[in-house]
């Protein structure tokens, strides 16, 4: 893929399109052209210095989402906890996708999300359109992620690191800013893929 162009994968992109739609349809979809990655703060309160960050845990990780919970607020960020809450059994894709869910609606400003491994959480969260999952396990992971990928879902595993570790990616991963340049082509290649994909979905129904 490196040695392909930015105008040759949307002429790919095009083609395949005018295969599935029609040449009439095919100049509409926003899969053609990618937009512009979208940097304008969301979840804001009204307080300029607050933002919104959703959380939530499987019961793998429901210690370490209060252990979390609790440096958020003291950081003086808004919390909006999806649960669970409690120790007993529950399936992790109900609370990644409900974190996921708003950062995609604009109602949180980035999300957390913990399991055993912080892997299904990431697959999960990584369905709902608008959402950039990553794991993190380490400082420098965490750093890549907001850097070079614009996540706005974190998710980590209580079982392969400990509390003292997840806060130091947390509070990391929420400092970090997007490196934008080189970057930013290339979120908004992911950003255009997406789209792609979920205009196929619509298609097959």
């Amino acid at each position: 893929m490196s040695g392909i162009s930015d105008e040759e994968i949307q002429a790919i992109v095009q083609r395949v399109l005018t295969r599935l739609m029609g040449p009439s349809e095919q100049s509409h979809t926003p899969a053609s052209v990618p937009d512009p990655v979208q940097h304008t703060p969301q979840g804001e309160t009204k307080q300029a210095d607050r933002k919104v960050v959703a959380i939530g845990a499987d019961h793998g990780g429901f210690d370490l989402k209060e252990i979390l919970k609790k440096d958020l607020a003291a950081q003086n960020y808004e919390v909006i906890d999806v649960g669970t809450n409690s120790k007993e059994a529950v399936d992790y894709p109900d609370f990644a996708h409900e974190v996921a869910r708003h950062v995609a609606g604009g109602s949180a400003w980035r999300g957390i999300v913990i399991d055993g491994a912080g892997i299904g959480s990431c697959i999960v969260a990584n369905k709902v359109p608008g959402v950039r999952a990553g794991m993190a396990y380490d400082y420098s992971s965490a750093v890549n992620g907001r850097e070079h990928n614009d996540t706005n879902v974190l998710t980590l595993g209580a079982g392969l690191i400990g509390a003292n570790l997840a806060r130091q990616i947390v509070a990391v991963w929420l400092a970090t800013a997007f490196g934008g340049g080189r970057h930013e082509r290339r979120v908004n290649k992911i950003i255009m893929i997406e789209k792609l994909y979920t205009k196929w979905v619509h298609l097959l129904k």
